[in-house]
């Protein structure tokens, strides 16, 4: 196994295992409790540790803290919303890619991934609807034009490297895994420009297709033995790219949801599955959500507002939807990048702001490239840009797995905070201290703290009185375990 731009310290991979007492299910609420002990793991580029097990240290009496030391303060009592997951995506690059794999090197991506005791515990995934740019060609479930009542629909595309790929993580991880769906397009047969890249819209007259289109994928899907947990109405809504897409207005998405895919997943017996919408960037995702939300006939079959990173923050767009509409859910759904610890602090920023905002869950995008951030049928990234833009990477070379820096950094939430978490108050007193906290349904709580300045950071983390002592290495991720 190789680990870019650092190396394990001795020790570093027998001490991934804190999950093993950290269930994923727990029976009735924590109950108040006295804080003695800590348990801490640190991912730093300046040490190069990787999920290093700091070990256990003990609280001292503190009856307050003060604004001179640098303090990360949480209340367990104070809780917000609940966590459905993180993880990343099945597209088809990742499964073509873990096919060329040795056995020996599968298993090792499967537990160092999925494993909810050894590995990063993933447990809310992404998949495509037939192909996007992330995929060895162009191809859909169906290429018969004009063919409305689907009688060619079928996923054997799929039988053959993607839906292996997603039961054998399904196996590592006990089964579970949330998974959920969007499509980058729908058939070139379907749209006003009869492509199924460079945008394009959806033909009205084909509307009610492309609603059964996504009922005959979820029950075919579930036939293979994938249970499909929700689905996006559509990836990247505005965005016209030269690989698969497709453009929705905020007022065609709502009306597509009300008149035509919500009634079709009702009618085929598909209610329960979480229908998400937008599925872009933070930038104008209130102005989404407002057009949909604010129609009853649509909002009543929308779960939540699905969003991706790739243009500006804009942090507080995320707190804004869920204040302006509480009942709806927030889902991070895709974040392609490099292999660099520069990704890898970004993620534990983007992390942070946007769970301390109310989102659900969060899900990066491919879960495994080859060396040259492959296999990809289009066009759009820089040579240098696709070989290092993703988490892990292998050489089909020799097969040998490549960890990046931003695979520990995930793993720093993935592993601690559990399905079922629920965020608790977190507040800092220095601006270079980013954190947020949950407390596990198992009544254990997991602090994650970025120290996003320069230079190394003593820090104490308070609650009920007491307080635990950290230094925190530059730009340094630290995930307290109480």
């Amino acid at each position: 196994m190789k680990i870019a731009s650092s190396t394990i310290p001795p020790g570093a991979l027998a001490a991934l295992f804190l999950l093993g007492t950290l269930p994923a299910r727990a029976a009735g609420p924590a109950q108040p409790r006295e804080y003695l002990e800590a348990r801490a793991f640190l991912t730093a580029e300046a040490t190069g540790e990787l999920l290093h097990d700091l070990g256990d240290g003990a609280f001292a009496p503190l009856e307050q803290p003060d604004e001179d030391y640098p303090t990360v303060m949480i209340d367990p009592g104070r809780t917000f919303q609940e966590i459905e997951g993180f993880g990343g995506a099945f597209t088809d690059a990742a499964a073509v890619t873990f096919a060329k794999l040795p056995a020996k090197t599968q298993e090792q991506f499967l537990q160092a991934c999925f494993d909810p005791v050894e590995g990063n515990a993933y447990n809310l995934c992404r998949t495509t609807i037939h192909s996007c740019d992330f995929a060895d060609a162009m191809y859909t479930y169906d290429d018969v034009a004009g063919d409305t009542g689907l009688t060619h629909f079928s996923i054997a595309h799929d039988e053959k490297y993607r839906i292996p790929f997603m039961k054998r993580a399904l196996a590592a991880a006990h089964g579970n895994i949330k998974i959920f769906a969007s499509p980058w397009s729908p058939p070139a047969w379907m749209k006003t420009n009869d492509d199924m890249l460079h945008g394009g819209k959806l033909r009205p007259e084909y509307a009610r297709a492309w609603a059964d289109y996504f009922v005959k994928y979820v029950r075919a899907y579930q036939t293979a033995g994938i249970p499909i947990w929700g689905l996006t109405v559509q990836n990247e809504a505005m965005a016209t790219q030269v690989w698969e897409s497709c453009i929705f207005t905020a007022a065609e998405e709502r009306d597509f949801v009300r008149d035509h895919l919500g009634p079709a997943l009702e009618a085929g017996g598909l209610g329960g599955v979480k229908l998400m919408i937008w599925d872009h960037n933070r930038g104008i995702m209130y102005q989404r959500a407002q057009v949909a939300y604010e129609d009853p006939a649509a909002s009543r079959y929308i779960w939540g507002t699905a969003f991706h990173w790739y243009i500006g923050d804009h942090f507080d767009n995320v707190r804004l939807v869920h204040d302006a509409f509480p009942e709806k859910k927030l889902l991070y759904t895709e974040g392609g990048m490099h292999g660099s610890w520069a990704s890898a602090r970004r993620l534990a920023r983007n992390m942070i702001m946007d769970l301390n905002n109310w989102t659900n869950g969060w899900v990066f995008w491919n879960l495994l490239l080859d060396q040259t951030g492959g296999p990809r049928h289009a066009g759009g990234l820089p040579g240098a840009e696709a070989r290092t833009s993703n988490i892990i990477n292998v050489d089909l070379a020799t097969g040998e797995l490549t960890f990046n820096p931003p695979h520990y950094v995930f793993g720093q939430f993935s592993r601690f905070i559990r399905p079922g978490a629920r965020r608790i108050a977190c507040t800092s007193n220095h601006d270079d201290l980013l954190a947020t906290g949950f407390l596990n349904p198992d009544g254990k709580i997991a602090v994650v703290v970025f120290n996003a300045g320069k230079g190394d950071r003593q820090m104490q983390l308070w609650v009920g009185s007491k307080a635990i002592r950290y230094t925190l290495p530059a730009e340094g991720v630290i995930t307290i375990v109480l």
